[in-house]
């Protein structure tokens, strides 16, 4: 496969605003690290190795009020809990996001996820005139009901958002549809990146392992109390539960659980750069979330060359790609599991399947120029015409 070619810096300036994503590239002081922050920080120190000037925009959480890391100039909002209660939305929340866009003086600002920063930024680019992109990063976003999003205010404020930016992305072909019917939207479909193993570093994963995976917050969307129920039912199967765990009810709950069932291991937290030891070890990826953009964690065991059995199935990949297998409920992840565990022949295909998926979509190299043309685009059309 030829990969796609290297993206020639336009002239054109960068500024991703994701506030949680500093610990993601700084290595210190995360108070929580998702696919966003991932996916973010990838762009953005993509965008700066091939010559883009890049800034991020982030919480403050120490340190100076602007940082460099790996050429991407990082630049402070202010503290996640500063201001007055019920005012600090406002002050200093909003004016210092709108403050810090105003340092970082790019042509393109890019938001990935929605919320309330999607409609402030859209409405501090137009009256500035820059182009704005915006990028789903689930299936919520594209949910005329919008579940993540409890207050009026970031309902509305999204909505704005999205009618006013200049491009809007989104993962899957099911995604645009609902983005066009739920809110009259349309977008463009890119895959989002993932930097797996290189081709030379690359090996199928061993069949001598029957180790299950499963990666995430520990929170009622990401469901891994129904994990515990594969767990319970299949006692023969080791499993991994990679993945922080809160304070809350919830993941207390399924923490105490989990530590009941002598084929579980429960991992919490683990640092990004030991990821890469369980996908080695492992066979099978499982997912049971309620919903989903395109989880990191599937591309990630893509990537690895380990099948994935969920309950999510994006765009129906799963299944028509024949990457592992798509479930509707414990019962049918058990089968499916043993399945792909009991035949080599099976197992294998599957694995070859997964990363050849993953190279043809994902791969950085393959991704990241599609959202360069698309950045482009957008400034473009924003510049200023010449009478």
């Amino acid at each position: 496969m030829q990969s796609a070619p290297v993206c020639q810096p336009p002239g054109l300036s960068l500024c991703i605003v994701s506030h949680n994503a500093y610990g993601m590239m700084s290595g210190a002081g995360a108070r929580f690290i998702g696919g966003v922050e991932w996916q973010t920080s990838l762009t953005a120190r993509w965008f700066a190795a091939h010559g883009w000037p890049v800034s991020l925009l982030t919480w403050d959480e120490g340190g100076p009020t602007e940082e460099r890391v790996d050429g991407v100039r990082i630049i402070k909002i202010c503290r996640q809990d500063a201001g007055v209660p019920g005012l600090r939305f406002f002050h200093p929340k909003w004016t210092g996001l709108a403050r810090a866009m105003r340092r970082a003086a790019a042509d393109v600002y890019y938001h990935n996820c929605g919320e309330c920063v999607t409609g402030q930024m859209a409405m501090w680019c137009r009256r500035h005139g820059r182009a704005f992109v915006f990028s789903a990063a689930s299936e919520a976003d594209c949910d005329p009901t919008l579940p993540e999003l409890l207050a009026l205010r970031e309902r509305m404020l999204y909505r704005h958002g999205l009618k006013c930016a200049d491009r809007v992305v989104v993962q899957t072909q099911t995604q645009h549809r609902r983005m066009r019917e739920a809110f009259g939207v349309e977008s463009v479909v890119i895959p989002m990146p993932c930097l797996g193993p290189a081709d030379q570093e690359f090996s199928p994963p061993r069949r001598s392992t029957d180790r299950v995976l499963w990666i995430g917050r520990v929170c009622p969307v990401k469901r891994p109390d129904r994990l515990l129920e594969l767990a319970a039912a299949c006692p023969d199967l080791s499993i991994d539960l990679i993945g922080p765990v809160s304070d809350e009810a919830y993941a207390q709950a399924t923490k105490r659980r989990a530590e009941q069932l002598p084929n579980v291991t429960l991992h919490g937290a683990v640092p990004r750069q030991r990821m890469d030891e369980f996908y080695r070890r492992g066979a099978v990826l499982c997912g049971t979330s309620e919903y989903e953009g395109f989880p990191n964690t599937f591309l990630e065991a893509w990537s690895h060359g380990l099948p994935v059995v969920s309950t999510f199935d994006p765009d129906g990949l799963i299944a028509g790609r024949k990457l592992g297998a798509a479930v509707k409920d414990i019962a049918d992840m058990a089968v499916a599991v043993k399945k792909l565990l009991g035949s080599t022949e099976h197992y294998e295909e599957a694995s070859r399947n997964a990363r050849r998926y993953y190279a043809e979509n994902h791969a950085v190299e393959t991704v990241l120029p599609k959202f360069a043309a698309i950045f482009q685009e957008a400034a473009i059309e924003k510049a200023p015409r010449t009478p």
